[in-house]
């Protein structure tokens, strides 16, 4: 792949995991699939090599933050149902207000939706917090995934044959 090719996949990383942080693009869709790029362009088993470990650490990830979140949010006694509240109104605020809409209108549901569920105003913001716990941890699960895919893209180098330049 052209030094040009290689700066585009390596920016299309970058803004996969400006996403999983910011949470509005599907960002290690974004890492993997520029991986998966590189790999067809690229060919041969080091390429495919590279995507395969890029893609056990990202799928490890993805499985993963949904085991510590929900193993988070059950200890706090909080349904997934108010997550898809949460999620909802945070998607509605992002276009009502938007960037920080997103994390208003997942707050403001969520508190909203324990308050209903459980008529104490303590417990429902401890559930608030809870699951804005379980948020970062899913965050930071893709994150590390993420991360750990790109170092893998990144550090291909030694497994690549010296490039032969035409004369």
């Amino acid at each position: 792949m052209s030094g040009g090719g290689e700066a585009l996949v390596g920016l299309a990383i970058l803004v996969g995991l400006i996403g999983i942080v910011v949470q509005i693009l599907p960002g290690n869709v974004l890492v993997l699939g520029a991986i998966l790029v590189w790999a067809i362009v690229t060919g041969g088993t080091a390429a495919w090599v590279v995507f395969a470990v890029a893609a056990v650490l990202v799928v490890a990830a993805e499985v993963s933050q949904y085991v510590l979140a929900g193993r988070h949010m059950r200890r706090a006694d909080v349904p997934w149902s108010t997550l898809v509240w949460g999620g909802i109104a945070g998607v509605v605020g992002f276009f009502v207000i938007p960037v920080v809409g997103l994390f208003l209108g997942f707050v403001l549901a969520v508190l909203l939706a324990e308050l209903e569920r459980r008529r104490d105003r303590s417990a429902a913001w401890r559930a608030t917090v809870a699951a804005m716990q379980a948020t970062g941890i899913t965050i930071l699960v893709q994150l590390l995934g993420g991360l750990l895919a790109a170092a893998t893209w990144a550090g291909r180098r030694g497994s690549e044959p010296p490039r032969r330049r035409g004369g």
